[in-house]
């Protein structure tokens, strides 16, 4: 009979902490499930803290039904994450490393910005979900401004697809040079290291997204599976660059890492009654 021990002693095979702070999304294909499935596919601890709740309308053209999560557990969530593996936690692995996802109102913008800035996170990864179809524009037009204004100063990475780095930018893109463009833009904005997202928007066989870090400009290419954008994508991109950041790769090796495996889960989508389909984060075993 195997025994189990409580408070084990720190060992090398101590996985490293990471953090995703996102919506729940019902299908299981994005948001913190995909954020988690990820973590655990490369080896990581994964915790969730949801700002949301997400649930795609069948009977509305699949637009997204959101609830958001009350402020104050939100920040119970926060504060409770931090109490265990802080930096005053005590824990053999501390959290260093934090993925944002979907935020979807200005007060949780604010609410987890507050925490961000108190716990001082050395890797802060956001995919800066900028558009929650089936919003309201106004109030989604605030959370836009809002995640502009107060994430995206504390992010030291950022993974924006074709429309955010967009509106990030201010630029349109059209192309891989347009891209690049749009990456330099956004770095000098934020001062983080950027991976620009084109994937099946741009047209030619491949999926191409372009790294910027201020002084490495890469172009990330990998032949496109379908041409069409697949659920979690992006999710699952932003947190395995997350994944590896925290295991210590630097920002291009977690790029080229996480480009990998996205380009493997999309190869092995799962389908299902939606009208799209699911990346699954195991394709690359």
């Amino acid at each position: 009979m195997t025994s189990v021990s409580t408070g084990a002693s720190p060992s090398a095979t101590t996985p490293a902490v990471v953090l995703t702070i996102a919506g729940s999304e019902a299908t299981g294909g994005a948001g913190a499930q995909a954020d988690l499935k990820t973590f655990q596919e490369l080896g990581v601890f994964g915790i969730a803290n949801l700002t949301c709740i997400v649930s795609f309308d069948p009977k509305d053209n699949w637009n997204h039904r959101f609830v958001p999560v009350d402020q104050q557990v939100i920040a119970d969530q926060l504060e409770a994450t931090a109490a265990a593996y802080g930096p005053a936690s005590g824990a053999p692995s501390v959290l260093d490393t934090v993925k944002i996802g979907m935020l979807g109102s200005p007060a949780t913008i604010s609410t987890v910005a507050g925490s961000l800035k108190a716990n001082g996170f050395g890797n802060v990864v956001l995919d800066p979900v900028l558009i929650c179809k089936g919003q309201e524009p106004g109030h989604a037009l605030d959370t836009d401004q809002a995640l502009k204004a107060e994430i995206l100063p504390l992010a030291t990475f950022v993974t924006p697809n074709h429309f955010e780095a967009e509106s990030l930018s201010g630029l349109e893109i059209t192309d891989v040079e347009s891209l690049k463009a749009a990456a330099v833009r956004i770095h000098e904005l934020s001062g983080a290291a950027v991976l620009a997202k084109g994937g099946v928007r741009l047209e030619g066989p491949d999926a191409v997204d372009v790294f910027f870090d201020g002084e490495t400009l890469e172009v990330l290419s990998a032949p496109k599976v379908g041409e069409v954008a697949v659920s979690g994508a992006g999710c699952s991109l932003a947190a395995a660059v997350t994944a590896e950041l925290a295991k210590g790769a630097s920002p291009l090796e977690a790029a080229r890492t996480a480009k990998v495996f996205v380009t493997e889960g999309i190869r092995n989508r799962v389908a299902s009654g939606a009208p799209f389909d699911a990346l699954w984060q195991g394709g690359a075993r």
